[in-house]
């Protein structure tokens, strides 16, 4: 029996490609450093949720945004020359905030630290 379903093996290699591509081919303007946590693909292999993560202010968030939801059929067709499968996943991306939560929750952790010492 397979240890992984076939979707989360496919979300594996579209995560590694799109990073690839975000660095290499895809030109994003701006100076705004975004990372891709996690994509996650139906089961019937038609969707793929590709989440990512940057940081800044709320006008960098809507720039990634834009400029993803803008270049996403060139994504799609430039991930899918890699993927090995008949159909590939129409992409959306989503905005994943956990990176953002840890800072947080690191900040508030060592002014706890902080403030036990004196």
């Amino acid at each position: 029996m397979k240890q992984y379903k076939r979707s989360s093996r496919i979300g594996e290699q579209i995560l590694r490609d799109i990073s690839k591509l975000l660095g290499n081919e895809l030109i994003f303007n701006n100076a705004i450093m975004v990372t891709f946590t996690h994509v996650k693909v139906s089961d019937d292999l038609r969707y793929a949720t590709v989440y990512y993560s940057c940081l800044g202010e709320e006008k960098e968030r809507n720039s990634v945004k834009n400029f993803l939801e803008h270049e996403k059929k060139k994504i799609r067709f430039l991930v899918g020359k890699n993927l090995k499968i008949h159909h590939i996943p129409e992409f959306s991306f989503k905005f994943d905030s956990s990176i953002e939560e840890g800072i947080r929750i690191e900040k508030l952790l060592n002014e706890i630290k902080a403030d036990s010492k004196r």
